[in-house]
């Protein structure tokens, strides 16, 4: 199983971002898709888990971000609007999954930064 994350950079404080994240793999079932993130200095901490399919979107950080999933592509996004400089951080998908081969087990994505300038 493999997560790859994209849509990382750099963004001024205002503005918007969208990351995603693919699963890959012989995937049975997923259970649960989230982001974290991780600021220079800082524990690694939750934003949001996404728990169900499709249209089901979950606010987080103040209503700033959001975070869905859609299990036809094996993808959890985050939208990232009004970004601050506070945002800037390794955001990190993870997926709570089981494949044809083993039971739910936890993997993570390589991680992606995203800097915000003020």
């Amino acid at each position: 199983v493999q997560l790859v994350e994209s849509g990382g950079g750099l963004v001024q404080a205002g503005g918007s971002l969208r990351l995603s994240c693919t699963a890959s793999g012989s995937i049975r079932y997923i259970d649960e898709m989230a982001w974290h993130r991780q600021a220079p200095g800082k524990e690694r901490e939750l934003i949001a888990a996404a728990i169900t399919n499709y249209d089901a979107k979950v606010d987080s950080v103040e209503g700033r971000f959001t975070v869905w999933r859609d299990d036809r592509k094996r993808t959890v996004y985050l939208q990232i609007h009004n970004a601050k400089p506070i945002d800037t951080a390794v955001y990190y998908c993870r997926a709570h999954l089981s494949t044809y081969s083993t039971d739910l087990t936890t993997y993570w994505g390589q991680g992606t930064q995203v800097t915000v300038s003020s």
